[in-house]
């Protein structure tokens, strides 16, 4: 339990948060929007800073990350909570955990002058939290011990655990080990500019480019995704895009589209991963997205001028491997996360001398 970071104190102990675009004015004695942030007498708290429900050893192509450091290992940790309510969430037993599973006496609402005070309500929400206790110290020795080339923050939105993933990410920094979000792209450009100092690659889901879905599905603005896609770029953290492509919501040709030339409007390097759909969470009775899909979505990518383009959740299809964009040579073979063959050589195709964008590929 700690006092969490960015946000305002407002009259009669209401607090403005300032993590994320959804800017939660918080009265004494209630959550924000994250359902893990909780005001306490006017001071801000965070009740997953000291504790994560998740930590494994993933592949980094798990993430997806394909053109960082591919083949390596990645110790990706999470705690419960996000700012969003996707309907879809394949993660939600653990993203939805604080929204379904917190007792609701315990936001109590306003508290007035002369009032009970609330640390006993604070208490017993921190003691109510689910996770494994924990110190970014600790988790960097893990993660060192694990022979991790990197940490990632995953699994669920790491924006909402960001005092923890933040902490951390400074000590692994230190230690030499390389920093990764997984991030649905929904955080304020403050957080993000301090979070670059120590970030060296994310992976954004863009998730439409529809307000109209985003509104309905997640529950959230789309112009901030956009906006913090925009500035990883700018800020030089190696980034990458995955689109989750639903039957019926997001897998017209012109949606794609616009998605593409978005990612190509800020930099054609951007790997863009186009995923599968399988039915999860509120969304169980939707198809699976057909592979002809994907293989559209690819071909609308490569016609926006897209230079790395992946379909995902296809295992054995072919789709992920490493391409060069220039004479087509096949340079990392894939099968599913498990990394086959490399044939970057500093940098670039062997067959050609095209540069290979990326960190670390080879």
């Amino acid at each position: 339990m700690k006092e969490a970071r960015f946000y305002d104190r407002l009259e009669n102990h209401r607090v403005q948060c300032r993590l994320c675009p959804h800017d939660c004015v918080i009265a004494d004695g209630a959550r924000g929007v994250c359902a893990v942030r909780y005001n306490a007498g006017g001071v801000l708290y965070t009740l997953v800073a000291d504790r994560v429900i998740s930590r494994h050893l993933d592949p980094i192509e798990k993430k997806p990350l394909f053109h960082f450091y591919p083949g390596s290992q990645s110790y990706s940790i999470a705690t419960v909570g996000c700012n969003l309510r996707c309907d879809f969430c394949q993660n939600w037993e653990i993203s939805q955990w604080p929204r379904e599973r917190l007792p609701k006496h315990l936001d109590a609402g306003p508290v007035g002058e002369g009032a009970e005070p609330l640390c006993p309500r604070l208490a017993d929400l921190d003691n109510t939290v689910p996770g494994e206790p924990v110190t970014p110290a600790q988790i960097v020795q893990g993660a060192l011990a694990s022979g991790a080339r990197s940490i990632a923050y995953t699994y669920t939105e790491p924006t909402i655990f960001y005092e923890l993933a933040y902490e951390t990410a400074c000590l692994a920094r230190e230690a030499g080990l390389a920093n990764v979000f997984i991030t649905n792209g929904y955080i304020n450009e403050a957080p993000q500019h301090e979070l670059a100092t120590v970030l060296d690659a994310a992976n954004v889901d863009l998730k439409f480019f529809r307000q109209s879905s985003y509104s309905h599905l997640s529950r959230v603005k789309l112009r901030p995704v956009l906006d913090a896609i925009a500035r990883y770029q700018a800020l030089g953290v190696w980034l990458e895009v995955t689109t989750l492509i639903i039957p019926g919501v997001n897998d017209s040709d012109a949606e794609l589209r616009d998605i593409a030339r978005f990612i190509g409007s800020v930099s054609p390097e951007i790997p863009w991963h186009v995923s599968r759909f399988h039915g999860a969470y509120e969304m169980t009775r939707v198809a699976s997205t057909p592979a002809e899909t994907l293989r559209r979505a690819a071909d609308i990518g490569e016609e926006a001028g897209l230079r790395y383009i992946y379909r995902g959740n296809l295992r054995g299809a072919g789709g992920e491997d490493t391409l060069c964009h220039q004479c087509g040579k096949r340079l990392i073979q894939r099968f599913g996360f498990q990394l086959v063959a490399n044939e970057i050589r500093g940098g670039q195709c062997p067959a050609c001398g095209t540069r290979v964008s990326g960190v670390g590929l080879g």
